[in-house]
């Protein structure tokens, strides 16, 4: 097994301050690996930038054959909480019959500051549907529904989980040797960066017209492009990103630096992950990965705002950058 390697670096005055290492892989639609940096068989947990494959059960089965591309993207979201998103999450809720105490994501504050404020200014506190992955859990229960199994749909061996694994195993062909519990408190399963890079590859060369599985993969691909807004919020890299590339490409970040990406022109998948949990590295590893395969352009504001992205100070002068390591991605 080989380590991590040298993927984002930030300079000051002339010289190395930080270096943020990772793995990285690029997977075509065969699961070969087309080019990969660090090790391809290192196991990780995927965290949130899984979230298109937990929600193949829920198209695969026919339980949510009549939702939406915007209802697609919000199952998998990491959303922001803004009004945006509540709203629909709210709307999904009540349509299936349900509301808020349902789901068993947990409550957090919104990202969104206008919602932030908005709560403040109420003194009303944050509920579930706040949650950043309450679209996800939505989906989950629009599942359970339709396998009518019990309200603790979080559980591991819970019929919408088990469902969730088959689905996850057989994409990244990989046995998953474990799970970890996410910060929504659904199971999260193990897999490698190359088992995560395969399952995007599927993703990418999805058709519409194929099997069951390949038809949900290819909406919920099409649903994120076509809604960032909803997989992220406004100033969020996912949402950003997939605009800058005009909905040609799909991304997904994760908790503890993973990042994800679908190219379903050129038939790859692409799966990284920064060893020190870094967000601004992960971020920016994947916008040079973007740039190579060429597909952003290296000097929209989204990229420079993440990649080759100038430090200030608070004067406003140029103190440092963020970048590529030399080498990466070559």
């Amino acid at each position: 097994m080989s380590g991590p390697v040298p993927m984002v670096e930030l300079w000051r005055g002339g010289m190395l301050e930080s270096s943020h290492l990772g793995h990285a892989v690029i997977c075509n639609a065969a699961g070969e690996i087309v080019v990969a940096w660090g090790e391809p068989e290192q196991l990780i947990f995927p965290r949130s930038s899984c979230k298109m494959l937990q929600a193949l059960p829920l198209l695969e089965s026919g339980a949510g054959a009549g939702l939406s591309e915007a209802q697609l993207a919000l199952a998998c979201a990491s959303h922001q909480g803004a009004a945006l998103h509540t709203g629909l999450v709210g709307r999904w809720l009540a349509d299936l019959g349900l509301a808020e105490p349902d789901l068993r994501c947990g409550s957090h504050g919104p990202g969104d500051v206008e919602e932030r404020d908005r709560l403040i200014r109420g003194q009303e506190q944050p509920c579930q549907i706040h949650n950043n992955c309450s679209g996800k859990h939505t989906g989950f229960l629009m599942l359970n529904r339709h396998l009518k199994g019990g309200p603790d749909y979080i559980e591991p061996d819970h019929p919408v989980q088990r469902a969730v694994r088959a689905a996850f195993e057989e994409v990244t062909a990989e046995s998953s040797p474990g799970y970890g519990i996410d910060g929504c408190s659904a199971p999260n399963f193990a897999t490698t960066v190359h088992g995560l890079a395969r399952a995007m590859a599927f993703f990418a060369a999805a058709e519409e017209g194929g099997d069951a599985r390949q038809q949900a993969a290819f909406r919920l691909t099409r649903a994120m492009a076509a809604f960032p807004e909803l997989v992220a919020g406004e100033g969020r890299a996912c949402t950003e990103l997939m605009r800058a590339m005009r909905g040609k490409v799909t991304i997904k970040t994760g908790a503890e630096a993973v990042f994800v990406a679908i190219l379903p022109e050129q038939k790859l998948g692409i799966a990284l992950k920064i060893v020190d949990g870094g967000t601004r590295a992960s971020e920016a590893a994947i916008a040079a990965l973007l740039v190579r395969l060429g597909v952003l352009d290296p000097n929209h504001p989204a990229t420079l705002k993440r990649l080759n992205a100038v430090q200030s100070s608070w004067r406003g002068f140029e103190t440092g950058i963020l970048k590529a390591a030399e080498g990466f991605p070559g």
